[in-house]
Parts: structure tokens; sequence; C-alpha cells
């Protein structure tokens, strides 16, 4: 597969294809999910709960992500890498989320951002985007921001709403994102966001009328023992076949099956 840019999404929408994209938190699985070919490698600030042990994402600092961030550019480079602006990293200034934004491409080896938001964070994405950095926006269900929200439960059900996120979308696009994040927004409303923005949008529990799906890889793979997420499918169970594996390895060493002479070197 070719280099995955900004751009590409874009053609992609226009073509009418899928965009396929999943969070990673280290080398090994940005490695993983580059070998498979998803176009884009997000890496977001769930890693907090994924990779971490934090119950939210609002404990995850600006350091934290650039570690990973690193990490993860070190095991892929074909897909497009996109780093989450964690809490409170962008919301004060514009000039604050031009400084740590620049701190995930210079140092993170970042592609491209993601902040949360609505036509409130429209100027900050103009500035970003006039300073030459790509910006993926993401509305609807803002993780940041579920405590104000309510907890975590879909968006866009009271009166009016459907007219609010529309607007976001719009004044999102307009302040140039490259593409948009909709998470826990009803179908129908996905639907028209997708239709009226020229920017590629990617869903999270939103349907399939967008123009792109995101997953957390950890949830993908079912990497762990939590009940997930309804909008989410487990293509495989990793969390039992690594406990099983561990298992058997525990028993051989107690049993001194393990080294066998196959696993002596020079033996």
């Amino acid at each position: 597969m070719k280099k995955v840019r900004v751009t590409t999404l874009r053609k992609k929408k226009s073509a009418g294809e899928k965009i396929a994209m999943v969070t990673a938190h280290d080398a090994l699985t940005a490695s993983v999910a580059q070998a498979a070919g998803l176009e884009v490698i997000l890496v977001g600030d769930s890693l907090g709960m994924t990779a971490l042990g934090f119950s939210t994402t609002l404990t995850v600092t600006l350091d934290m992500m650039v570690h990973h961030c690193a990490a993860v550019a070190r095991g892929a480079s074909t897909p497009l890498l996109v780093g989450d602006m964690p809490f409170m990293s962008y919301k004060i200034s514009p000039e604050q989320a031009m400084a740590n934004a620049a701190r995930l491409i210079q140092d993170g080896g970042m592609e491209a951002v993601k902040l949360e938001g609505g036509a409130e964070i429209a100027p900050t994405i103009k500035r970003l985007v006039q300073a030459g950095i790509p910006v993926m926006a993401h509305i609807g269900l803002l993780p940041q921001s579920f405590h104000a929200q309510g907890g975590f439960r879909i968006q866009g059900r009271e009166k009016g709403d459907a007219d609010r996120l529309l607007a976001d979308a719009r004044a999102l696009d307009e302040a140039g994102a490259f593409s948009l994040v909709l998470e826990l927004i009803p179908p129908p409303i996905a639907a028209e966001i997708s239709k009226a923005v020229s920017a590629p949008t990617i869903g999270i529990g939103s349907g399939a009328q967008c123009d792109g799906q995101v997953l957390v890889q950890a949830d993908i793979l079912g990497m762990t023992d939590r009940k997930p997420f309804k909008f989410v499918r487990r293509y495989a169970d990793l969390y039992a076949t690594s406990v099983k594996a561990m298992e058997a390895f525990a028993a051989e060493v107690r049993d001194g099956k393990f080294p066998g002479p196959e696993n002596v070197p020079g033996a």
C-alpha cells in the first residue's frame, strides 16, 4: 500500500471508498495495523485505559502522548499517523494548541493531530491548519468532556441537537479540518453530516453511512476481559488465548518441561 496522506482520504470520499482507522499505542500494535493495511492509525488518548490502566482519558498528559506517539511512529510508516491532543492541551489558547501540536509532530512523529469540540474550537483549528498542521476534528460524544455530557451516552437525541451537530460539522469543515470523527451520533444525523461536509467522516457508534469507521484496537482483538460497548465488534479473543498460553508456559516451567533441549542454545 502506498503512503496514506490527508489528501488520500478526500480522494477516497470522492470515489465512494470507505476508510478504515484503528488505534495503536506502541510499535507492536502499530506494526499490526500497518500489516493489516489500515489507512489511518490514531494514537488515541484511549491508551490511558487500554495501556496505562486509567479509568478515563482525562489523566493522560501531553508527555505521555508524545512518548506513545513516538513508539507508534517507529512501528508504522505507511498509514496516516494521527495523534490525539490530550485533555486541556489545546483549549486555553490557539498559541497553546500550536505549541503542543508541534510537540506531537516534532517529538512524536505524528503527521496530524485530533481535537475534540464543535464550532467553538473552529478558530483554533483554522490557526493550526494555517500553520501547516493537519487537523482531524471530533464531535458527538467527547470522551474528554464526558463529565459535562452526562457520561458515555449517545449524543443528538435532545431537541435542537441535530441542527447544532450539523452546524458544528460545517464550522469545522470550513476551518480546514481534513476529517471529522463522529462518535455516538444517531445514524440519520451522521449520514446527513457526511453528505453536508467535504471532509471525510469517520464513525464510531454512528452508523454505516459515515465515510469510514474507527475502533480501538484492543476492542477489535478482544485484548481485555471487560464487556465491550454495543457498537464494538470483536474479531478475536486474544485475552483468553493469551491467558491459556501463559498457563501452559507456567505449567511446563513447574513440571520441568521448559526449557527442553530444543530451547537451549548450543545443546
